[in-house]
């Protein structure tokens, strides 16, 4: 709440001097009695301020409501409030200008369907006793006015306490204060938007009070007034009453494990610390070798190279193992294949022969260890025949100029501007204005057919226009000031300048938490492509030590893998300890992750020892090294390859479901596989046609890439002796089983 004495302070602002007088010696009343009666009377209404804010904050401009394209029931906002002129429009004067009634204000449809007076869709929203009721009759009885153009805007917010170290379920509330652009501070906090980044650690509710709940973590809580955006950040500590584990599955890293300590692992376990949390200890050699040939190349490792690791008794074996791994094509395969979805090489939008040239060009770039500003640089300027400069398929990918800028941004840079395109992001700093700053740096592309083929060149074009103010919008970057005129020449190389520099705080960031997301299961920014102010990292200081690692080592992605793989937050257990069991967000343990689609179908037939012929595909070919993500195969759409119809990493689904566990166990595919005569099921039984031991360990090796423990050989064996008279078959339900499990599913 507002002081007596902050409340004189608006008086003094509102009102000036001569009301201040007036109020002493003329009235004789207190202050607060003046303010509060000659505010009601004398305040002069801003429809943006004062109405548009509460319509926010109750949602009715929201995309599930009255600001869905299609408005709700005949009455349509801009959403999130972008167009107040519409608004108004739409409030005072549609339909006969029955929601607004300046001569019986109660008698207004806006009114009595917020209040529940009349039925209304989305329930009762503001109650009769609010001052947000009072508002909006207010404004209502004093004519509906707009406002002056002149009257001061929201500059920014500030939200208090700015950090919080929160207890298991407790509370905070939140105190939200806009500035305007003359100066001018007020408490908004009940108008205010609030939104937790994370509701299973900490949860917001529509007054701004935050509820932690049962887990320890690092939570963001959004803020939101009239576009304005600012972040809460709470730290939920496990509570200190019991003493951290000792012992198995709760020692400290340096337990024995070769991983050496690298500029990472302080940073991450001053994380841990302050949240009370344990690591687990150093993942097994059995569990990092497998990790990483799936992580690095998409490929299980065979049994002769898991006994060639384990053969290698000199120190540095794992980071050896490393470089062996980036030097092999399957590296090549498997990074061409994640960025084919991102940067949307399609077949049915190329053509063959376009999109093969697309991929390979990625390929290419992957196999040669092209340093990334490099590869974005030649992604963003192409020019030329496309033959040559395969890079420009990206501006027939996606062809138009917004759409191309949004990719670019959202593949580049980890920042998502589409919804800019309409409104002012919701969660962000990002206007129109930014928006069609980033599109004007595409506009010049064209496409020209030759006798040589089809050339990406540039040429003039129109202004870019703002569709709300009708003005001129030159081309600039995200967060750079607009020029005062159009730069000269292909605006792409200047994009392609501010984006590789340096000093850019987004696109080694980007990057970077790529990277790490894709080796720890879960980006320092998550999602990964969605980087913004109210979604800031959970640990900020590691995510810029490895971006600025990245750029001193002049862009070189192998360099950043080594980097990351070297870590012990890389090298740790997915073993949980009574610390850390629900944490799954500050790399105390290994995460379980599971297989990409194309990943794990190599994975089933390098195990059964069985290839597959795709359709239109040479024979041997592989599912990573599949460039084209329309060959039907049943396997591949069900466990989650994406179409490549977005930028967005959430095209590929990585969780795991009911019908993939169903297909697994009962597929005749799968089974055909571990009954073919060439397999490796049949292959085993010949060789080892009476030793059990022989056997058993050829098959763990060959699917879950590890030895038996003794309890599981001595399981298996049991299960061949009861079935002597049909080896073979008991054989193959051995494999089935180790298909079926976790450990073969999952990377962990």
């Amino acid at each position: 709440m507002n002081s007596p004495l902050r409340s004189t302070r608006r008086v003094l602002v509102g009102y000036g001097l001569k009301s201040w007088l007036i109020g002493i010696f003329v009235l004789g009343t207190p202050l607060t009695e003046v303010f509060a009666a000659d505010a009601a009377k004398s305040r002069p209404f801003h429809f943006e301020t004062d109405v548009v804010s509460i319509l926010s904050r109750f949602g009715c401009n929201s995309s599930g409501c009255h600001g869905k394209a299609e408005g709700q029931n005949g009455f349509k906002l801009s959403i999130f409030g972008f167009d107040p002129n519409a608004d108004h429009i739409a409030l005072t004067s549609e339909s006969r200008g029955r929601r607004t009634n300046p001569n019986a204000p109660e008698k207004s449809l806006l009114l009595q369907k917020s209040c529940g007076d009349i039925p209304h869709g989305g329930g009762v929203r503001i109650r009769k006793d609010s001052d947000e009721y009072r508002t909006l009759r207010d404004w209502i009885a004093n004519g509906l006015p707009f406002g002056e153009p002149t009257a001061p805007r929201v500059s920014s917010i500030t939200v208090t306490p700015r950090e919080q170290v929160m207890g298991l379920k407790t509370t905070q509330p939140l105190k939200v204060v806009a500035k305007f652009d003359n100066g001018f501070e007020e408490d908004v906090s009940r108008h205010a938007k609030f939104q937790s980044n994370n509701d299973g650690l900490a949860s917001v509710d529509e007054h701004g009070l935050v509820m932690t709940h049962e887990t320890p973590g690092d939570v963001a809580v959004m803020a939101n007034y009239l576009g304005a955006v600012d972040v809460f950040r709470v730290l939920i500590p496990r509570p200190t009453t019991s003493p951290l584990p000792t012992g198995e599955g709760g020692r400290r890293p340096g337990d024995g494990s070769e991983s050496p300590l690298t500029f990472i692992d302080p940073l991450v376990e001053s994380k841990l610390t302050k949240l009370n949390i344990q690591p687990s200890e150093g993942c097994s050699d059995e569990d990092f070798l497998r990790r990483v040939f799936l992580d690095v190349i998409g490929t299980l490792p065979r049994p002769d190279e898991v006994r060639k690791f384990f053969d290698d008794k000199q120190p540095g074996r794992r980071a050896r193992l490393i470089d062996e791994l980036l030097k092999r094509p399957e590296y090549a395969d498997y990074w061409a294949l994640k960025w084919s979805d991102l940067l949307r090489v399609e077949r049915p939008t190329l053509g063959h022969a376009g999109a093969h040239a697309y991929y390979r060009w990625m390929r290419d770039s992957f196999a040669t260890n092209k340093p990334f500003d490099k590869f974005a640089r030649e992604l963003l300027t192409a020019e030329g025949l496309l033959r040559d400069q395969p890079a420009g398929y990206v501006f027939k990918a996606v062809k138009q100029p917004g759409e191309q800028s949004a990719t670019i941004s959202q593949v580049l840079l980890g920042v998502r501007i589409d919804c800019a395109k309409c409104h002012h992001h919701p969660f962000d700093r990002w206007s129109q204005t930014d928006y069609f700053g980033m599109e004007a740096f595409f506009t010049q592309i064209n496409f020209k057919p030759t006798p040589q083929g089809e050339m990406l060149l540039t040429r003039d074009s129109g202004p870019t226009k703002h569709p709300r103010t009708g003005e001129t919008v030159f081309a600039h970057a995200l967060g750079e000031p607009m020029p005062e005129k159009s730069p000269e020449g292909d605006r792409r190389k200047l994009l392609a300048d501010w984006m590789t520099s340096p000093k850019n705080t987004f696109f080694a960031r980007n990057i970077a938490n790529r990277t790490w997301a894709h080796f720890l299961g879960r980006g320092l920014v998550e999602p990964v492509d969605d980087v913004r102010l109210t979604n800031p990292p959970t640990n900020p200081e590691l995510l810029d030590a490895l971006a600025a690692k990245f750029i001193e080592s002049g862009f070189d992605v192998h360099q950043l893998i080594r980097t990351i793989t070297a870590s012990r937050a890389y090298q740790r257990s997915s073993r949980p300890n009574a610390t850390n069991d629900r944490d799954e967000q500050n790399y105390s343990r290994a995460l379980l992750k599971r297989l990409d689609a194309e990943v794990l179908f190599d994975a089933v037939c390098q195990a059964t020892g069985t290839s597959e012929k795709f359709a239109g595909v040479p024979d041997g070919s592989r599912a990573i090294q599949l460039w084209d993500s329309q060959v039907k195969h049943d396997f591949l759409k069900l466990f989650g390859r994406p179409v490549r119809a977005t930028a967005c990493e959430c095209e590929r689904a990585t969780e795991p479901s009911v019908a993939q566990v169903l297909h697994v166990l009962n597929s005749p595919e799968l089974q055909s596989k571990l009954s073919d005569e060439s397999g490796t099921v049949a292959r085993l039984v010949r060789r080892y046609p009476s030793d059990d031991s022989a056997l058993i360990d050829e098959l763990y090796l060959t699917v879950i890439s590890r030895l038996p423990t003794a309890d599981e050989k001595s399981a298996a064996a049991k299960y061949l002796q009861d079935h002597a008279s049909t080896r073979r078959q008991a054989a193959e339900d051995l494999a089935w089983s180790l298909l079926n499990s976790l450990e073969f599913v999952f990377n962990h």
